[in-house]
């Protein structure tokens, strides 16, 4: 993770380049933009140019904001959305409700939902996969000592060792059918991989082959939290529920979120 500080007072001029751009928020990306350049008027110029450009405003920084921290990004990796705090926020709740916890970040990306369980759940064993070599390395380091980062395909990053000793499993996994890519912004389709994005026909590809293997995986009573969009919801539920877990969706509309979390059952 990167140290918050406080940016300085953009350039007016700055902020009406970026505005005739098309950035919405001009006034704080030209501070953000200002604040990365560290004094270098030359550094700044670059920065604003790619910015102009097109390219996405969190790896020019080098970071992006998440849950009230600063995650290291890449350029080419997947930028972690605000809307998935709520994943982040529900793995923390369920991971501390079990003391010593082992939590699964899986397709971690840069590892935004295991950095909040580390920050909010102490003594936590938490481990991370993804199949993206730059996401990987942006996890290490977000992640740092006290995460086991893998990189991989799902669960075959994994050590069989770890087979059914998760009590959390949380998963920000691609969910856009891939008819859909096309229409998101560019900072996404044109900069971010498009294994982080394309979920397939409808959508859940991935979450069919979650599901086909997440109870061996998880403990007696252990739960699975993954995020989906409204329409897929109901549809991703049932393929946890085919697979033996009991499963429920759980939306914020404030933040656009939607969660289907799937639980194991105790033993008896």
């Amino acid at each position: 993770m990167i140290a918050p500080s406080t940016p300085p007072d953009p350039d007016p001029a700055l902020v009406a380049r970026l505005r005739a751009a098309g950035c919405v928020f001009a006034e704080d990306e030209a501070a953000l933009l200002t604040e990365a350049a560290a004094g270098s008027q030359v550094e700044l110029e670059r920065l604003a140019a790619r910015r102009v450009a097109g390219e996405p405003l969190e790896p020019l920084l080098g970071w992006a904001e998440f849950a009230g921290m600063r995650l290291r990004v890449e350029p080419g990796v997947f930028v972690p959305r605000h809307r998935t705090e709520l994943l982040a926020e529900r793995a923390a709740q369920e991971a501390a409700a079990r003391p010593g916890a082992t939590v699964l970040d899986l397709c971690c990306g840069v590892g935004a939902i295991g950095a909040v369980v580390l920050q909010r759940v102490p003594g936590v064993r938490l481990f991370a996969a993804d199949i993206e070599p730059a996401a990987v390395r942006c996890a290490r380091a977000n992640l740092g000592p006290d995460g086991r980062v893998f990189e991989g395909d799902l669960f075959s990053a994994l050590p069989g060792a770890l087979r059914g000793t998760f009590d959390v499993i949380a998963v920000n996994a691609p969910y856009v059918p891939t008819r859909e890519i096309p229409r998101m912004p560019p900072e996404a389709r044109d900069h971010e991989p498009a294994v982080a994005l394309d979920g397939g026909g409808d959508g859940l590809d991935v979450h069919r082959r979650i599901a086909a293997e997440a109870a061996d995986w998880l403990t007696p009573g252990g739960v699975l939290l993954i995020e989906a969009s409204d329409e897929q919801a109901p549809v991703s539920a049932a393929l946890f529920e085919a697979a033996g877990l009991a499963a429920a969706v759980e939306q914020d509309d404030e933040r656009g979120s939607t969660l289907v979390i799937a639980r194991a059952a105790a033993s008896s």
